[in-house]
């Protein structure tokens, strides 16, 4: 299975995000990204890649572990930047990112502690994709537009394990399938 842990904004902000997604996508060129869609919005924590099956009942137990020693903690989309010159645009964070950011050592930790291969460690950017491009765009309107963005404050409170099926029809503009397949409510307390 091709797996990820993820923290999943709640509905209330997604429809926010749309809002302000719907806002970028008026501004000359926004034809020349290709937008994520509601399902695909989260704050991806640790990618995993391509787990073998008899792997993901440790790291499902390892990632319980991770959330039951997480406390909640306030979590708002805010802001935005772009990564590769425009191959992909980007909300960010605001509130206790420290908090989302070791929960994010957290999820990578269980993963190798699981067997998982992983790559070299990556310093965390909290970061929500919203549209990517296959070359290189000039995306400064629409990080200008989004820093200007802050949504609601909500309490995180669950880590989840999400499956990624990707495009398989060859359709343009088909977009990944994602499922959550494990989710964890922290234990920790403040």
């Amino acid at each position: 299975m091709r797996l990820f842990a993820a923290v999943l904004p709640p509905e209330q902000v997604v429809h926010e995000l749309a809002a302000e997604v719907a806002k970028l996508q008026t501004l000359p060129g926004a034809e020349r990204l290709r937008w994520t869609n509601r399902p695909g919005w989260h704050f991806t924590l640790a990618f995993y890649g391509e787990v073998a099956d008899d792997l993901v009942p440790d790291l499902s137990d390892r990632l319980a572990r991770a959330a039951h020693r997480t406390a909640p903690f306030p979590l708002a989309l805010s802001g935005g930047g772009q990564f590769g010159r425009g191959k992909a645009l980007w909300t960010g964070a605001s509130g206790d990112v420290e908090a989302l950011g070791l929960l994010a050592d957290r999820a990578e930790s269980a993963a190798r502690k699981a067997g998982v291969p992983m790559g070299e460690h990556r310093r965390y950017k909290a970061h929500l994709t919203v549209a990517r491009s296959r070359d290189s765009v000039d995306v400064r309107p629409y990080v200008e537009l989004l820093h200007e963005f802050t949504g609601r404050t909500w309490t995180v409170g669950e880590l989840a394990l999400v499956r990624s099926n990707l495009p398989r029809s060859g359709v343009p503009g088909e977009q990944p399938r994602y499922e959550a397949v494990g989710r964890w409510q922290f234990g920790g307390v403040r």
